[in-house]
């Protein structure tokens, strides 16, 4: 029985993935607000019973692709560090930019900021994640620490990563993951000393 409710859940899932699959493909092709629940079903192959089982709507399908891109996009920063561990910028590298990579590896759903009419809240969203991040899991030590306004700081650093990882997308990734984290890298050793990962406070409770 166990073994049942597995394969079915994993067949929901892949049900889920193709259509949201078939929603980025055709926010590209069309805009997000001419896109019907016909076509996206048309293009996944399933019919729309298949669909109304999953999402009430169009607009549920696009807040849980969203939401399940973003919360994998927090889930992957804090793999490379050891919590309560300090990094110097000195000694960082590619692994420490876990969510360089993790950018990469979805292109697909991030050239999605490329276009206007495309998945409602991403263009707000994806930065306020990468400012959460900041907030909420990790400690900056500014150069020669330097007294600063910490919640301006790191505002002004997370707004500042992500006009470099707007940039990239927007070029079609031409450098690679390690090219653009090398960039990003240099430029955090202007103004951090080290960084330290606390970790998800909500895991740790």
């Amino acid at each position: 029985m166990h073994n049942e409710q597995n394969t079915t859940s994993q067949r929901q899932n892949r049900t889920k993935e193709h259509l949201k699959q078939a929603l980025i493909e055709l926010i590209k092709e069309k805009g997000y607000h001419t896109v019907t629940v016909k076509n996206i079903v048309d293009y996944a192959s399933y019919n729309r019973s298949t669909f109304y089982i999953h999402y009430p709507d169009k607009i549920e399908l696009a807040k849980d692709l969203l939401a399940s891109m973003l919360q994998g996009l927090e889930s992957s920063v804090g793999s490379p560090y050891v919590p309560g561990r300090k990094v110097y910028t000195t000694k960082l590298n590619a692994p420490y930019l876990n969510i360089v990579f993790y950018i990469y590896k979805n292109r697909n759903f991030f050239e999605l900021i490329n276009y206007d009419d495309t998945l409602p809240g991403l263009h707000i969203q994806f930065p306020q994640m990468i400012l959460k991040i900041y907030k909420e899991q990790f400690i900056f030590e500014t150069i020669n620490n330097i007294a600063v306004n910490m919640e301006y700081f790191k505002r002004y650093t997370a707004y500042g990563f992500y006009g470099l990882l707007q940039n990239w997308i927007r070029n079609g990734f031409k450098e690679n993951p390690d090219e653009c984290i090398h960039e990003v890298i240099d430029l955090a050793k202007t103004h951090i000393y080290s960084i330290e990962y606390i970790g998800n406070k909500e895991e740790i409770n």
